[in-house]
């Protein structure tokens, strides 16, 4: 029997303890039913007796504490919220505990904002992992030896693996299930939770604002130009002249402060307005194309799919309010 160590972190967000205890126990559940003995021997870890999640609005009973777990196969990284600072302060004693288990043979898995404690072990140095889209820029600052992948819904590196933001964390645990049990098993587990398991991306939920926390004010002007005249076609060059910066120096300082290129940063911009008309106007994808700036439709859509993960029609399908029948 695999036994799964879900932890219980000082400010937890409580879906993602209860979430994977859920359909990890149904896995048990569901084997019964067909005859076989349960797979998984699932406890919820924590340094006290009770811990208060979700900023205090709950409490959490454990079934053991930490130090009285020797061993384990997989370790469950729940997300942790409120000031990532304070909580990864606040939950430094399962740090060389996860390391502890991982160097003795066992899985972890991070889920959400899971991924700042994960990283606050070490074990992702040099490696990927993924974390919601929207804690991306803190995630870079705070750990920049790891590479991050916010496009990934889920991470797989030598037993390490990782969740995007929210409830993709349900899709890692599918993808778990399927490694540990079968696929049969997972595809039963994604129609009883109404789970879509072919989820591969977190792209298409991207809201893109760009990397402002940084202290470097020409390149912020750089940012500010081009959110501004994102229908025009602006070059590395012309931003360089403008700024009074050399072409090489502009794109170390703009890679440095925003995590992208100009080239990058110039289509995010683009593509995030193109995503916002999809969703909310009755523009078809040409004249959206043309608004943003774009002449080239095949262009176009090949930068739109790589952002989003889907092409504009597929994208206007399924956000915008009149395709979906919204009222």
């Amino acid at each position: 029997m695999k036994q799964i160590s879900i932890l219980v972190p000082e400010g937890a967000i409580l879906g993602s303890i209860e979430g994977p205890r859920l359909v990890f126990a149904e896995v048990n559940a569901l084997l019964r039913r067909m005859g076989k003995p349960a797979l998984f021997s699932i406890q919820l870890v924590g340094l006290h007796q009770t811990t208060a999640v979700c900023g205090g609005l709950y409490t959490v009973t454990t079934n053991v504490l930490l130090p009285h777990v020797a061993k384990t196969d997989l370790v469950i990284i729940p997300a942790i919220d409120g000031d990532l600072d304070q909580a990864l302060e606040n939950n430094k004693a399962f740090l060389p505990w996860i390391v502890q288990q991982y160097q003795g043979g066992a899985e972890v898995a991070s889920l959400c904002l899971g991924a700042f404690l994960l990283a606050a072990t070490g074990l992702l140095t040099g490696r990927q992992c993924t974390t919601h889209w929207a804690a991306a820029n803190d995630f870079r600052r705070m750990f920049p030896e790891v590479e991050l992948r916010e496009d990934q819904l889920i991470t797989d590196e030598h037993g390490i693996y990782s969740s995007g933001g929210a409830f993709s964390y349900l899709n890692l645990v599918l993808y778990l299930i399927e490694k540990y049990a079968s696929r049969e098993i997972a595809v039963i587990c994604a129609k009883v939770f109404q789970i879509d398991i072919e989820r591969v991306s977190q792209s298409a939920f991207v809201v893109f604002n760009g990397q402002k926390e940084h202290e470097d004010e020409p390149i912020k002007k750089a940012q500010a130009y081009i959110e501004a005249n994102y229908q025009e076609k602006i070059t590395v060059d012309q931003l360089a002249s403008m700024l009074a910066l050399g072409r090489r120096n502009l794109e170390r300082r703009f890679k440095k402060a925003t995590s992208n290129s100009v080239v990058e940063y110039i289509q995010r911009v683009k593509m995030e307005v193109a995503k916002n008309s999809l969703e909310s106007s009755r523009e078809n994808v040409n004249e959206v194309m043309y608004n943003v700036g774009y002449t080239d439709p095949k262009s176009f859509r090949m930068t739109f799919k790589r952002v989003t993960g889907l092409s504009p029609k597929q994208y206007r399908s399924k956000y915008n309010r009149e395709a979906v029948g919204v009222r």
